[in-house]
């Protein structure tokens, strides 16, 4: 039985993943961190409300005692300006990962990534650039087993409203993109799934395309 630890649960592929520990006989606990309450209850689950990810160290007793972190939180290119979208993509990741390296240190860790991240963090991209350095910054924490997920386009199978025109216009034209093959795109479901059964049972790569993703 495995106690976990969630940050992103109420984003398209976090809510997807949280489902999936409430379901699992194999989980025993969750511990969601939000910034607001949810209207969502479950035996297992344990909210959090916590208004700054910069700093966790109020409720790092929450931390501890994990087996397994679900890193999901993220920020759609555009939907902010470059200095926040690089806090919540390089900044968050450190600071939810330093209080896990002192509380449980002894973990597998799944980071929720995107294809095209940089280690060597040299990229014009923003998005790419900065999700190479929060990688960068998880593999050095050197957790018990750590795995960065690198998809490319996610179709929801869910309804929602999309983020922007771009993403309005891949679902779209998504059975165009599934033709081109495994490596152009996935399922929110696939990818929720993916990342679950990797916090159980692990996966062959660290680092895991999207094609490596729609394998498991």
């Amino acid at each position: 039985m495995k106690n976990v630890i969630i940050l992103g649960a109420s984003g398209m592929i976090g809510s997807l993943v949280l489902r999936q520990c409430l379901e699992s006989a194999e989980i025993e606990s969750v511990t969601s961190i939000v910034r607001r309450p949810g209207n969502f209850t479950h035996p297992k689950l344990q909210e959090v409300v916590h208004a700054d990810f910069l700093d966790f160290s109020p409720i790092e007793v929450k931390f501890k005692d994990k087996q397994i972190a679900f890193y999901c939180l993220g920020a759609y290119t555009g939907a902010v300006n470059d200095a926040l979208f690089k806090q919540i993509t390089v900044d968050f990741t450190r600071s939810f990962a330093n209080t896990l390296s002192e509380m449980s240190p002894a973990l597998t860790f799944c980071f929720l990534s995107g294809q095209g991240a940089d280690l060597t963090g040299k990229s014009r991209v923003p998005f790419a650039r900065y999700k190479g350095m929060a990688e960068n910054y998880l593999i050095e924490k050197q957790f018990n087993h750590f795995y960065s997920f690198r998809p490319a386009y996610i179709y929801p199978v869910e309804k929602r409203r999309e983020p922007n025109f771009l993403y309005r216009s891949m679902r779209i034209i998504y059975p165009l993109i599934r033709m081109l093959g495994e490596k152009f795109s996935i399922t929110s479901a696939q990818l929720a799934t993916a990342i679950f059964k990797t916090g159980l049972y692990g996966a062959p790569h660290t680092i895991l395309e999207n094609a490596d993703i729609r394998s498991l």
